[in-house]
């Protein structure tokens, strides 16, 4: 295991780390559910899912089983001019699953990915129908939607992102009325956030192509939650300019808010929708960009000029669409939704006490995700208090990464009640000491 460290710091560049300063890295043999295994016999409780892509639990034999027998039949083929089964029974069984009129199903490999795929798509859709003057965007702030440079356009992670500042396009950012349990300013924030919307719109609607946003839940921001009703308002909002709403449910999709989607939970249909993460239950990389009916018709036409002409190698991965197509499968037999909001409970229950603490404040919960932020004067991604917070966590046998000052968890839907407990002592523990 020293040759592996040792190999590791001569040749691998770990993502989000600054190798120089935070030079520890944990080294992982294998998982099983909820549980990640050491070298010398560690278990630590994964409670961010592996970067919220786990859902099931690792390894889940499943999933396991469906790539194997995949392997052996069909493993990559091109996806221009061919076809396959699983990409067939994924779109279909998506578009199943998502409301109506969102039937189109676009692959690729990535969250960033298909957000760059969302952002052409909806660019092109105006200029296509002969209206190629909307050529504005709309983000909000907090906002993240990747890292490819759409994608960094579209988001205001400054602090991923202010090296790229100058090369990236203009995008209009509102404001963005996060919330939390006892929030008595929130529909005053709703009002003005909602107010400077349409006094937006009121000047700019017409040119503008789409809008994209996390619904519901802000993820790398530090799970900054928003209320129904204010996707609500400003979705109607921006559909009477007819602006194309994109939803970014990289993270939130497949259960992760209480709902299937959050588009769900918040009863609103937005027009194109972004999915990757738990797509494969966490096993391989697979996402898609899933538009209307009225979108895909728009590329329609006698030659290849309309065509949208974005591709991948990869592209609808016979691998990937199987064990996204195991993973879906599973929700139906193992009563998946139940088991997202018996974890729910359970974050209810013990927030209830974790917030009494007094550097505890602004206690949130959402489906499995329940975070809450340490009481600080600065709240920016890279806080020193990180890297204390991470190995305080680790020597309790616990995955959390925080958010600058918030602390989150969004544990796979099999982890038990006795795991969970152990996981909020362990982080009151912790805060007995900072």
């Amino acid at each position: 295991m020293d040759s592996l460290l040792v190999n590791d710091a001569n040749h691998v560049w770990h993502p989000l780390r600054q190798a120089q300063t935070d030079i520890t890295v944990t080294p992982i043999l294998s998982a099983k559910g909820s549980v990640l295994y050491g070298e010398n016999g560690q278990e630590y409780l994964d409670m961010v899912s592996s970067w919220w892509v786990n859902l099931h639990g690792h390894a889940h034999p499943k999933i396991a089983k469906a790539i194997f027998d995949q392997a052996q039949t069909l493993e990559q083929v091109i996806f221009a001019d061919l076809t396959h089964k699983p990409a067939v029974e994924l779109a279909s069984r998506l578009a199943r699953l998502l409301p109506e009129p969102l039937t189109r199903v676009f692959f690729s490999d990535n969250g960033s990915t298909a957000v760059e795929v969302a952002l052409k798509i909806s660019y092109q859709y105006w200029h296509n129908q002969g209206q190629g003057y909307r050529k504005r965007f709309i983000s909000f702030e907090g906002g993240y939607h990747g890292d490819t440079f759409g994608a960094m356009a579209a988001g205001n992670a400054a602090h991923f992102h202010a090296p790229f500042q100058e090369f990236l396009f203009d995008v209009d950012v509102m404001p963005y009325p996060h919330t939390f349990d006892g929030d008595r300013e929130i529909e005053q924030k709703e009002a003005s956030a909602l107010q400077h919307f349409k006094d937006h719109l009121e000047k700019y609607g017409n040119q503008t192509a789409s809008l994209i946003i996390e619904p519901l839940l802000q993820g790398s921001s530090g799970m900054r939650m928003c209320r129904p009703v204010f996707l609500q308002k400003m979705v109607a909002m921006a559909k009477s300019y007819g602006i194309l709403v994109i939803f970014d449910e990289i993270m939130t999709g497949f259960g992760r808010t209480g709902s299937f989607f959050a588009c769900q939970k918040a009863s609103v249909t937005p027009d194109l929708i972004c999915l990757s993460k738990g797509l494969t239950g966490g096993f391989l990389p697979l996402s898609v960009t899933v538009a209307s009916e009225s979108i895909y018709k728009a590329f329609l036409g006698d030659t290849f000029d309309k065509a949208f002409a974005h591709s991948h190698s990869f592209t609808a991965n016979p691998l990937g669409c199987a064990a996204a197509l195991a993973s879906l499968e599973l929700f139906e037999e193992e009563n998946t939704l139940q088991k997202i909001k018996q974890i729910e409970t359970w974050h209810h229950h013990h927030m209830a006490k974790l917030s009494k603490h007094p550097n505890v404040i602004k206690a949130r919960i959402m489906g499995t995700i329940a975070a809450f932020d340490i009481k600080s004067e600065e709240s920016k991604y890279a806080l020193p208090i990180v890297a204390t917070l991470k190995k305080a966590f680790l020597e309790r046998g616990l995955l959390i990464r925080p958010l600058g000052n918030v602390v989150y968890l969004m544990p796979p839907y099999c982890t038990t009640e006795k795991q969970l407990t152990h996981a909020y002592d362990s982080i009151r523990e912790v805060l007995d000491q900072i």
